[in-house]
């Protein structure tokens, strides 16, 4: 009777089970996907001033694809600044394609961490961990023509990071 009561482990949603949310007033029917309903999300909601809500009784926090396509789109949408504001580029609306790295696995997601030396605390769950590492993928600074450049060479030259690092050595024989 106990066991009932506990809240189910974020795993995979169960088949057959619906969205968590409440839109307008009336339960989404829709098979729930893999996005979970994290913390970024219902600020997202409330600050977009959605008509979305979660429904309490239900026991997992799964949305379907059609509202996580719908809150991403909304939420992506970001003004950049003029050059007369400090920024680079003109103001105008732009689509940031957003990685849904709650797709991932655990263990990718830690090796993210470990990798970049995030500081979180002990402990974190799946939702938690993707929550922290999606931020700070969206923050990493990137040169694009840099990083284009180095991706078309190495896509013409046929060599990929594990080639280019064991020729490296190679040279220094």
């Amino acid at each position: 009777a106990a066991a009932a009561a506990a809240p189910p482990a974020p795993s995979a949603p169960f088949f057959g089970q619906s969205c968590c949310l409440i839109d307008d007033a009336e339960r989404c029917v829709r098979p729930a996907g893999n996005a979970s309903f994290s913390k970024r999300i219902q600020k997202s909601i409330s600050q977009k001033k959605l008509k979305l809500d979660i429904d309490k009784s239900v026991r997992h926090l799964y949305i379907c694809d059609f509202h996580k396509n719908f809150i991403q789109s909304v939420r992506n949408k970001r003004k950049r600044k003029t050059s007369d504001d400090g920024g680079d580029s003109p103001e105008h609306e732009t689509d940031v394609p957003e990685v849904d790295l709650f797709q991932l696995q655990v263990n990718t997601l830690r090796r993210y961490k470990r990798h970049y030396k995030l500081q979180t605390r002990p402990g974190l769950n799946k939702a938690q961990l993707a929550e922290t590492v999606s931020r700070h993928f969206r923050n990493i600074q990137v040169n694009e023509k840099e990083t284009l450049t180095c991706f078309i060479y190495m896509v013409k030259s046929n060599k990929g990071r594990l080639e280019q690092k064991s020729e490296s050595s190679k040279q220094l024989e």
